[in-house]
């Protein structure tokens, strides 16, 4: 007897054909507003613009972004990145940062997630804990759009198939928060726990405000 899960292979298959198929005429759907009027300014923060390589813009393919790092008292406390896919098709979709961090030399200690509550909304995000030799930092991302916020790699891949074959318009936007953990006491230690907190505080925080000033440029999807 067959059960529903035994389709599933089928209809990833078809909704891949779909997509291909439908690739070209995928509609660009513009940014609402520029993406540098998300989080131009924090009071109590010095703001720095980073920048992208050309080759590493290359590479990920994405039509616009937003990189800062909000710093205090000459420490960085946390840094944004928001990247935006106007269309996604083959070859040119959103790279999942689990895929770029260990070539950068940072290793995931607590892979996870974490639910967010903004404007009465619940949300789940990425959560992980990041070590870079004796450097800690607490990061929080997911992925907005098409009026949903999503974690989940696999959803984000069957969502934009459905979206590519049936709607016509896959924008997308990666959004990350890194906020550097203080100290450099072992993770599984009072003290180390203690500054994990207090990185998950601020993270919390600032990925609350992310998300609705995401929301706020991005297109409105029909």
């Amino acid at each position: 007897m067959l059960r529903p899960r035994d389709f599933v292979p089928a209809a990833i298959l078809l909704f891949g054909c779909a997509f291909v198929w439908n690739a070209r005429s995928q509609r660009a759907m513009p940014l609402a507003e520029p993406l540098t009027t998300i989080l131009p300014a924090i009071d109590g923060y010095t703001v720095l613009e980073q920048k992208l390589s050309d080759d590493e813009r290359r590479v990920a393919g994405m039509n616009d972004y937003v990189a800062r790092a909000y710093r205090r008292d000459s420490l960085t406390a946390f840094t944004t990145f928001v990247s935006y896919y106007e269309r996604q098709t083959q070859g040119k979709t959103i790279h999942s940062p689990k895929n770029c961090l260990p070539g950068a030399g940072w290793e995931i200690l607590t892979p996870g997630t974490a639910t967010l509550k903004v404007d009465g909304r619940q949300f789940v995000v990425n959560r992980v804990v990041l070590k870079n030799q004796n450097a800690m930092a607490v990061v929080y991302y997911w992925y907005q759009g098409r009026g949903r916020v999503v974690a989940n790699e696999y959803a984000v891949k069957a969502n934009l198939l459905r979206d590519a074959a049936i709607a016509g318009h896959t924008e997308e936007a990666l959004v990350r928060v890194v906020v550097p953990v203080i100290g450099v006491d072992p993770i599984d230690s009072p003290a180390g726990q203690a500054n994990v907190a207090a990185a998950d505080q601020l993270g919390e925080e600032i990925a609350g405000r992310l998300e609705r000033e995401v929301a706020r440029v991005l297109p409105k999807s029909a």
